[in-house]
């Protein structure tokens, strides 16, 4: 490789320059509309899933409304409880911990109280949720890889130095302005594309187990769980990022071990087909099979009352065998003409 082309660098990873944009007073966080465009597919891809298996179109959304803001609340009571000192103590604001646009999120806390704003949801509507979450399970993978993007825009989430060709450049973003005011020097493991795709690997990885061995009762979604964990913990191991630290590890790292451990625990145990469509419907039958037995039910009476009428008019135009079809005055008339 030439001087130059070292000198340039060609070989490595931008990152973005600013991260929002203003709007008269209002500030477009690239970190906010990543989110949002995650929770949108996640959605979407959740419903089609749902109704494949036999679920009502629309429930998904109403069972969003509960879980979404959850998810939201959970993740970042996480990221505040796990990283306290950024927003208590000398100087220290605690009012930065709702602000929730300058990044700080916990896929930990998200997936738990999602799931219990899930749980509420469907038990006011009587569905189960292990079947839901099973839907939903590659649709939050794919959502965590979109949000991914949000640690892109802010430069954040990267990992060590590193000399591979696809080093990341990372630049200071200042919080006012949201431009960026110069780069660290060297380049860093991009972790963020690394989950990034990890992610959307998991995704595919659930979608085609269930097909492959028809997984029910939660198990789809206890994959996700195991799958996403695996691929965490080395990630994790990559990141230089800020993070308090139990026996050696990062207390991240900590909590994919202890969620691992669960779900394959759950994902063994657990036994059973998958639920029946009726299930999924809160016991009721499916409108449009409805339909159908109706419509073959009328066909069927129809068919039936049609060879009713046809024999009993044959039965009153049958004239019994023997007697003359002419009329009796007719035989009268004939038999006095004779006498």
């Amino acid at each position: 490789m030439t001087p130059y082309l070292r000198r340039v660098n060609l070989a490595s990873l931008p990152s973005p320059t600013v991260n929002a944009w203003q709007i008269g007073a209002l500030a477009i966080r690239a970190y906010a509309l990543c989110i949002i465009a995650g929770v949108i597919l996640a959605i979407w891809i959740t419903e089609r899933r749902w109704v494949a298996r036999g679920g009502r179109p629309g429930v998904v959304i109403d069972v969003a409304v509960w879980a979404v803001p959850f998810g939201l609340v959970g993740a970042r009571l996480y990221h505040v409880f796990t990283d306290p000192e950024l927003y208590f103590g000398s100087g220290r604001h605690p009012i930065d911990a709702f602000k929730i646009w300058d990044g700080g999120l916990g896929i930990w806390g998200a997936v738990l109280l999602g799931c219990l704003g899930a749980w509420i949801g469907l038990r006011r509507r009587g569905l189960p949720f292990a079947a839901f979450a099973d839907a939903a399970a590659p649709g939050i993978a794919v959502a965590q890889a979109v949000g991914r993007l949000g640690n892109w825009f802010n430069n954040e989430l990267y990992g060590r130095a590193t000399s591979l060709p696809w080093g990341l450049t990372v630049h200071n973003i200042d919080s006012g302005t949201h431009h960026s005011v110069g780069t660290l020097p060297g380049h860093y493991q991009p972790t963020f594309l690394y989950e990034l795709l990890w992610d959307l690997g998991v995704a595919g990885l659930v979608v085609w187990a269930d097909r492959r061995f028809t997984l029910g009762r939660g198990r789809a979604f206890a994959l996700y769980v195991m799958a996403y964990t695996v691929g965490r913990g080395w990630i994790e191991y990559l990141r230089i990022d800020h993070a308090n630290h139990f026996l050696g590890l990062r207390l991240n790292d900590w909590t994919a071990i202890i969620v691992f451990a669960a779900a394959l625990a759950f994902f063994i145990l657990r036994r059973g087909p998958r639920e029946d469509p009726a299930e999924l419907r809160g016991g009721e039958p499916d409108s449009g099979a409805e339909d159908e037995v109706s419509e073959e039910e009328g066909e069927a009476v129809q068919r039936v009352t049609s060879d009713s009428d046809l024999t009993e008019s044959d039965e009153a135009t049958e004239v019994p065998s023997g007697e003359s079809e002419e009329p009796a005055n007719a035989q009268s008339r004939r038999q006095s003409i004779e006498e």
